[in-house]
């Protein structure tokens, strides 16, 4: 499975208060090959909402423990990755951590922008004759971007994690320690946020045939099974 995956911009127009609304992206001509953005275009990312992320480990590498008896097992690594996502709260005084589970290979978590005065109803637009850069209609400037809350979390467990092979004989891994990109998904309803809530919590026991499960690293072990039926599931 390639670690890109575009997100399904599907908007509302209005929505409940915890939930931001988003603007469907236009559709455009076939462009030349590119690496594409796994970000939904035109959405502000800084304003206030709940985001389900996904990190995955390079080469999908089991690093931060293993699966026994349905229940994910927490190496020192694994637990290190724990530690660090709570502290987001300390760096991001605006963002609040939800739930959470740290996996073999991956890293599943809600996280809320809990950005005071924000404008929910704010629908940041790509403007008609801007197709290229993405470029946000506005509210930029109300909250802590995701891409940058992701990118300093990534940023402490690789150093940690570094220190702890040189100094715990933790397992090494390949040039980098996560994929270069992450997922995420807009939580747009409290039915959905409870819905991707359990599948956070279920994820252990569905291990086996987690599709970030390969026994050789890399490789996807199933097809469409039932469990993956809604966009932001991986």
């Amino acid at each position: 499975m390639d670690e890109e995956k575009i997100n399904n911009g599907r908007g509302r127009p209005m929505c409940p208060p915890a939930y931001p609304s988003a603007c469907q992206p236009t559709c455009q001509p076939a462009c030349p090959p590119q690496r594409k953005s796994i970000r939904l275009k035109g959405y502000d990312y800084s304003q206030a909402g709940l985001y389900f992320v996904t990190i995955v480990t390079q080469n999908r590498k089991n690093l931060f423990g293993e699966i026994k008896n349905d229940r994910m097992i927490l190496t020192d690594a694994g637990q290190m990755v724990e530690k660090w996502y709570y502290e987001l709260e300390n760096k991001f005084r605006n963002m609040k951590c939800r739930e959470m589970v740290v996996m073999p290979n991956h890293f599943h978590c809600i996280i809320q922008n809990v950005v005071v005065g924000a404008d929910l109803r704010v629908c940041p637009c790509v403007h008609p004759n801007n197709t290229m850069s993405g470029e946000t209609i506005s509210g930029e400037h109300i909250g802590s971007p995701l891409h940058g809350v992701v990118q300093w979390f990534k940023t402490m467990v690789t150093n940690e994690y570094i220190r702890g092979v040189k100094n715990n004989g933790w397992k090494r891994f390949d040039g980098k320690l996560w994929q270069r990109n992450y997922y995420d998904h807009i939580i747009r309803n409290e039915n959905e946020h409870q819905r991707i809530t359990q599948y956070i919590i279920d994820n252990p026991a569905k291990w086996q045939n987690d599709k970030l499960n390969g026994s050789n690293e890399n490789v996807v072990m199933e097809s469409q099974v039932e469990y993956d039926s809604e966009i932001w599931m991986i």
